[in-house]
């Protein structure tokens, strides 16, 4: 087969890619290296299973072009990280809502199926914990630069649910909680690697807020693992899907972890949401997913402990 990955130079794009490469199949990569980079398909420059543009998704004409050219659509790209969020909201709307309406026209005009990845920003503020697929969704604010992102998430998820009720596409949708792993950056306002960073170099790690907001952080791997069987699932077409891991763990507690593991000597340093978030931002105080309907598709969720993970990325393999 043939594969198409969208964002595939990007951080779980590129393992995605790695992994298919690996079962022999051929991927053709789009990407616009706005965040993605080569260097993460460097180790596949003399393959000829891979071939990569660079463009973007929302280009109609190129996006119809490489649809027809392939068996499967792995729909991975998207501005992500709040902090590029808050300074590029209309570039976040046309990437994630305009790019995912050319991926999933092209798809219906071709007859290819599609996995789409969407967020877990997508239930805003939140319904109750753990949240579930099938809940109520509160993205947020229009005027507020994160709840943009979520309705632009949300709305290509309604676009592509809708053509699956119609019998025009093949599409399952995953609802990605916080993976992690070798080749993300902090820069875009990820966590984990930020704290990294700032551990290794003896910078204060710098928590937004008072660190008592959870997350769930999963492996990469695990988290592709989850999405190949997703693929391979029968019952899995016209439906939303969490994954992540629901180990719910506090930020100040993620921060405690990077300083032992590394043994760095940093201190914490708090900072206000006001100082880092616009105006008006508000952040999530919990953020878990239910796993249910993972589980009972595929009997299989992301399990891997946080100390497990801080410890790959500090030995990362010479393959990643």
């Amino acid at each position: 087969m043939r594969y198409l990955v969208t964002g595939g130079a990007g951080f779980i794009g590129s393992h995605l890619v790695d992994r298919l490469l690996e079962q022999s199949q051929q991927v053709l990569v789009l990407d616009d290296l706005s965040t993605g980079s080569t260097l993460n398909l460097l180790r596949h420059r003399e393959r000829g299973e891979l071939s990569f543009v660079q463009g973007s998704v929302s280009d109609r004409g190129l996006v119809r072009q490489l649809v027809g050219e392939v068996d499967f659509v792995f729909h991975l790209a998207a501005v992500v990280g709040v902090q590029l969020v808050m300074r590029q909201p209309r570039r976040a709307l046309e990437v994630n809502l305009h790019g995912s309406e050319a991926v999933l026209d092209a798809a219906e005009h071709c007859a290819v199926p599609v996995l789409m990845t969407s967020s877990s920003e997508v239930y805003g503020l939140g319904p109750e914990v753990p949240f579930r697929e099938d809940a109520d969704l509160s993205p947020g604010r229009s005027d507020d630069p994160r709840g943009g992102y979520a309705f632009s998430k949300a709305m290509a998820e309604c676009s592509a649910l809708a053509r699956a009720r119609e019998g025009a596409l093949d599409v399952t949708i995953v609802r990605l909680f916080n993976t992690v792993g070798t080749r993300q950056t902090g820069e875009y306002g990820m966590v984990l690697p930020r704290f990294l960073s700032q551990a290794l170099r003896g910078d204060p790690l710098t928590i937004f807020g008072d660190g008592e907001q959870t997350r769930c952080f999963a492996d990469v791997g695990e988290v592709l693992d989850c999405m190949l069987r997703l693929v391979a699932a029968k019952d899995s077409q016209g439906k939303i899907f969490n994954l992540g891991s629901d180990r719910e763990v506090s930020i100040a507690s993620l921060a405690e972890t990077v300083l032992r593991l590394t043994g760095s000597e940093s201190r914490l340093q708090y900072m206000p949401l006001r100082e880092v978030l616009d105006r008006g931002t508000r952040d999530v105080l919990r953020r878990v997913p239910d796993l249910s309907r993972l589980l009972d598709c595929i009997a299989r969720k992301p399990d891997k402990d946080l100390a497990a993970i801080v410890r790959g990325l500090l030995v990362p393999a010479s393959s990643s």
